[in-house]
């Protein structure tokens, strides 16, 4: 599939209250649901000494999902088409691991 078809298909499962909040609830969903992926994380650490077994991958694969669609709806909400970011991300590693800059600190190194 296509970022920018994902990200037509994920617009039609928005319902209106989320539309109207816009940006805010789209950052805010996608910080929670990255926080949800962290902590099932650090349960494999905890309970499963590290080992990801096939039940926490799926587990991990459906809250990667739910950050995906914040991606995709915070880039709308942004007027990014998902592709244009995904591009933009690809380039700005090449260019920085080209220079010799892929380690660091500095959004603009």
């Amino acid at each position: 599939m296509e970022f920018n078809e994902y990200q037509k298909r994920t617009g039609t499962t928005r319902t209106a209250q989320t539309k109207i909040a816009g940006h805010l609830y789209t950052t805010l969903g996608l910080v929670g649901e990255a926080g949800e992926v962290a902590e099932k994380v650090k349960k494999i650490i905890r309970d499963d000494g590290g080992v990801i077994t096939d039940e926490r991958r799926e587990l991990l694969k459906k809250e990667i999902g739910d950050v995906l669609w914040y991606i995709s709806q915070l880039s709308a909400d942004l007027g990014l088409s998902l592709d244009d970011v995904a591009t933009h991300n690809l380039e700005k590693l090449a260019s920085r691991k080209e220079r010799g800059k892929i380690t660091g600190d500095g959004d603009t190194r």
